[in-house]
């Protein structure tokens, strides 16, 4: 297959287009992410209790597991929203939604990622959902992330784009500050996000973020996560370490299965 990032991987299924003499069609990004999202949403069986990711590919799950549900081929499913946005979309479609102090253990989350490195460790939280969505994720029996083929590289932080960290307001520059210098030597810039006003991005728990843009592979990715974890004024990173069960990669030229 032409996904130069699954060729090295173990345990790959490979599902591609059978030949056809028509000229090939050009998927759009978004189009991608839904036949993704769709393959995941066939992991779902009645009666499961359902973490419900943030994003736009997780979007497309939802509105599948809602069409289904609606539709009466699954039944008693209960979802576990990651963010405030997800649960406005899943009650709108009829989705029942709880928590984790009522639903401890979950048995299955599909999600988005911005980043997924041969390893399967992830970078998450371009969309400012990350602290819920480790919390529901990292309780789960099984995680099913998709994506699109862009979304691969060889390592967390590869795309050159933000890797984020949940701050508390309260001194974020002090925070941030530290955050660069951990990273000194991978030419760590950090920024505070900002919304569409300007304004300080805040999350749903009422948190800033702070984006790391690295130019260099910071190495050992658990020593990393550790060091970050170790500021005060630090709640949470969106490196996903060891956590994805499966991913599933939708590309022109099929959908590519990694499991763990």
């Amino acid at each position: 297959m032409a996904i130069a990032w699954s060729e090295k991987a173990s345990f790959v299924e490979v599902l591609s287009r059978p030949p056809s003499l028509s000229p090939p069609v050009i998927l759009t990004q978004d189009e991608l992410k839904k036949i993704a999202a769709y393959k995941a949403v066939e992991f779902v069986e009645s009666g499961m209790v359902l973490g419900l990711g943030t994003g736009s590919t997780a979007k497309h799950a939802v509105d599948r597991i809602g069409e289904l549900l609606r539709l009466g081929k699954l039944k008693n499913i209960v979802g576990i929203p990651t963010s405030k946005k997800t649960q406005e979309q899943a009650v709108s479609l009829g989705i029942p939604v709880s928590d984790l102090d009522h639903h401890s253990t979950i048995d299955l989350a599909i999600d988005g990622a911005d980043e997924v490195d041969p390893q399967l460790n992830l970078v998450k939280g371009r969309g400012g959902s990350l602290l819920r969505e480790k919390m529901v994720e990292g309780t789960c029996k099984k995680f099913i992330c998709i994506v699109d083929e862009s979304k691969l590289v060889k390592h967390l932080g590869g795309s050159g784009l933000a890797m984020p960290v949940e701050v508390v307001p309260f001194c974020w520059k002090f925070t941030a500050n530290k955050l660069q210098n951990l990273f000194e030597d991978s030419g760590c810039v950090a920024k505070l996000r900002n919304d569409s006003k300007g304004k300080p991005f805040v999350t749903d728990n009422g948190n800033y973020i702070v984006d790391l843009y690295l130019k260099k592979d910071i190495g050992d990715l658990q020593v990393a996560s550790d060091a970050i974890l170790r500021i005060a004024g630090v709640v949470e990173h969106g490196m996903f370490l060891d956590m994805a069960t499966t991913v599933i990669v939708a590309g022109e030229l099929g959908i590519t299965i990694k499991n763990k």
